[in-house]
């Protein structure tokens, strides 16, 4: 019987890898958490906006998935992984760009063209993951669903105002 040969963690890669999506949320962190109290208060939100006290959580815990699952493309043993990695930075760009957008520029309608853009690139970086490894594409499906919740939040925040 063939025993699979385990592979060892490669732990400054996978903190690398995790560290590079968080750094993301400090950035758009930068242009969110002081709009929060005082731009975003004053607009109307759709009925199923949860307390601002969760995105944090949510976001944390989102992050590091999206860092985990980064590590296991880069130590995949698969050939061509090159677009998969592209993919991923061009999803975590649009991200940080959402932020910028939405709060910084306080521009909620071309934030919910922009979350459509976003939507189409988690979506084609969970597919390509999925390629390279299952377990890295099954991580970006919790990404997945709540960007869906996030454009319908940022539709309800259109509509509303």
């Amino acid at each position: 019987m063939k025993h699979k040969r385990r592979q060892t963690l490669n732990y400054p890669l996978l903190a690398g890898c995790i560290a590079l999506p968080l750094l993301v949320a400090v950035i758009g962190a930068a242009f969110t958490t002081p709009e929060i109290p005082t731009w975003y208060a004053t607009l109307s939100k759709p009925s199923f906006n949860p307390p601002n006290w969760l995105f944090g959580p949510v976001w944390t815990v989102l992050y590091i998935l999206q860092g985990i699952a980064l590590y296991l493309i880069i130590s995949a043993k698969s050939k061509h992984i090159s677009r998969a990695v592209v993919l991923f930075m061009l999803q975590l760009i649009l991200n940080l760009l959402w932020s910028i957008v939405f709060f910084g520029l306080h521009q909620p309608l071309w934030a919910l063209i922009e979350i459509m853009f976003l939507w189409l690139f988690v979506l084609a970086t969970m597919l390509e993951f999925f390629k390279h490894s299952p377990p890295a594409g099954k991580l970006l499906l919790p990404y997945l669903a709540w960007i869906s919740f996030a454009m319908a939040l940022t539709a309800g925040v259109v509509y509303l105002n």
